[in-house]
């Protein structure tokens, strides 16, 4: 039996707790394309200098590479918070076929959350996306994190 949305959706959350572990936000994502995990992604905008470092966009890089090309057709894209604007942006112009998200982001999210980049008129690919994969799980370790920071 092929893993399910819910197996790859357990090795998000571990990448976000490595994220965690280096003082990230916790944040982990996977990339798989014929039921294989073809890249991974964990938050580091904080130690790569770099603020476009979350943890889709470090799955997409890895994935363009291990493929050979920045198209990522045919591939499902997993995270453990709803993409912000910019990392569903960069979904649609990579051509990921699906994303699956956890914990919903009402204050930034781009996948409805604040704003629905994937809905937008005139985008040249649509991505089919399905937000609350362990949504508890994944929103009680943001959570924990931040009430962690604020102590």
């Amino acid at each position: 039996m092929p893993p399910s949305d819910i197996d790859y959706m357990l090795r998000a959350l571990e990448l976000a707790r490595q994220a965690e572990a280096a003082d990230e936000v916790p944040i982990g994502a996977v990339l798989v394309r014929n039921d294989a995990i073809i890249a991974t992604g964990a938050n580091q905008p904080i130690g790569a200098c770099d603020p476009t470092a979350h943890a889709e966009i470090e799955a997409m890089r890895a994935g363009a590479r291990a493929l050979g090309g920045y198209r990522l057709t045919d591939t499902t894209l997993y995270v453990t918070l709803e993409p912000c604007l910019m990392c569903a942006a960069a979904l649609v112009h990579a051509r990921v076929r699906r994303v699956v998200f956890g914990a919903f982001d009402p204050l930034a999210g781009g996948a409805g959350g604040l704003i629905d980049v994937f809905k937008l008129g005139g985008l040249n690919h649509r991505v089919d996306v399905f937000g609350g994969v362990l949504a508890e799980q994944c929103g009680a370790l943001l959570r924990g994190f931040f009430e962690r920071r604020r102590d």
